[in-house]
């Protein structure tokens, strides 16, 4: 029981983070849009989102998945924002703001990996055994 924390927090903080970033998305309602432009501009803010969904359903039995997805997100969210300050040299302040994106990304792609190799070293190196039985 006490290891089932570590099977549910990186799904649970996936959740968590995926509503946030959809939470950015609500900025759109206010600014005198018609509903196209409004369903439009809310696709285009959420295709993150909706990546991170499909990528997050596969993680759920394959671990290695939502490591391999989540530090990939935040290493090119903070490659976006370098490149976002390279555009425009009185930006780069805004470099600090990776963090709050790609920090719990990184954080999530750690308890994914953990959560792999605990269950890799688990489970058994050869199925020749189950198959015989």
């Amino acid at each position: 029981m006490k290891k089932d924390w570590l099977y549910w927090t990186p799904r649970i903080l996936s959740i968590m983070f995926i509503l946030f970033l959809a939470m950015f998305s609500l900025d759109i309602f206010g600014n005198g849009y018609t509903w196209w432009e409004i369903i439009i501009g809310l696709f285009m803010h959420n295709i993150p989102v909706f990546i991170l969904t499909i990528l997050l359903i596969l993680a759920w039995k394959r671990e290695i998945i939502g490591a391999v997805a989540f530090y990939f997100g935040g290493l090119l969210y903070i490659g976006t924002m370098i490149y976002n300050a390279l555009q425009y040299p009185s930006e780069w302040y805004m470099l600090s703001y990776s963090l709050i994106i790609a920090g719990p990304a990184f954080i999530l792609g750690t308890l994914f990996l953990i959560n792999w190799l605990r269950r890799k070293s688990i489970t058994p190196t050869t199925r020749k055994s189950s198959i015989r039985k």
